[in-house]
């Protein structure tokens, strides 16, 4: 298929810009439809009672799961894509899926019950980086082929650009928005949950230890 055959997907007779229809994808589709799943896990968490098992490594191990993933996110909203911002992007998905295997190797070592409906959640939180990536890379490969030729030629390839044509604002505080309300309030009220639940246990092991001394001790 042509370039022009690709502007032109003719079924109803309307020309379609392909470049325009992606961007939006992913900016109305894909990135507010990647708080569901996350959400979703968050409460496969707390019905598992996470606290009473994995605990806090597990929490703080999510926490830089969403690192790894919401930084790129942040620079690629406010920058231009470049050869940087495409080593950025690559680089935290993978990281991201080494991270997601040990998060689920903890879950298991420590008996936490991870259902199959649970997995599959994970299914959709690691496919969308990639799926988001990969449509990104469609949109600049330019920008490919300059990263694969380690930015030669290419003044900015190193450095972060900003949009040339910035989001808006209100769309920027959407997302800010439903990004503290689907992650950062859920997953910190799990963290404080585990860290609150590993203090009461501490204090119990403690406490059983020191009634166990004493009753020894007579």
């Amino acid at each position: 298929m042509s370039r022009d055959q690709a502007a032109e997907i003719s079924a109803t007779g309307v020309t379609v810009d392909v470049g325009d229809v992606t961007t939006r994808y992913l900016l109305y589709g894909l990135l507010p439809g990647w708080f569901v799943p996350g959400l979703a896990d968050w409460v496969m968490h707390r019905r598992s009672r996470i606290e009473d098992t994995a605990g806090t490594k597990e929490s703080l191990i999510h926490s830089l799961m969403m690192a790894e993933v919401g930084i790129p996110i942040a620079l690629t909203l406010r920058y231009e894509v470049n050869p940087l911002l495409l080593a950025v992007q690559l680089g935290g998905a993978a990281v991201h899926e080494a991270t997601a295997l040990w998060d689920v190797r903890t879950a298991v070592k420590s008996d936490r019950e991870v259902t199959p409906l649970e997995q599959h959640i994970h299914s959709f939180l690691e496919s969308l980086p990639y799926g988001a990536l990969s449509a990104l890379m469609c949109l600049h490969a330019d920008q490919v082929k300059a990263l694969l030729r380690g930015g030669a030629g290419r003044a900015d390839a190193w450095r972060l650009v900003p949009r040339r044509r910035p989001l808006s604002r209100g769309y920027l505080a959407g997302i800010a928005a439903a990004i503290g309300t689907c992650v950062v309030l859920p997953y910190g009220e799990e963290l404080v949950r585990c860290v609150r639940a590993g203090r009461r246990n501490k204090k119990r092991a403690t406490s059983d230890e020191a009634n166990w001394r004493a009753g020894k001790g007579r």
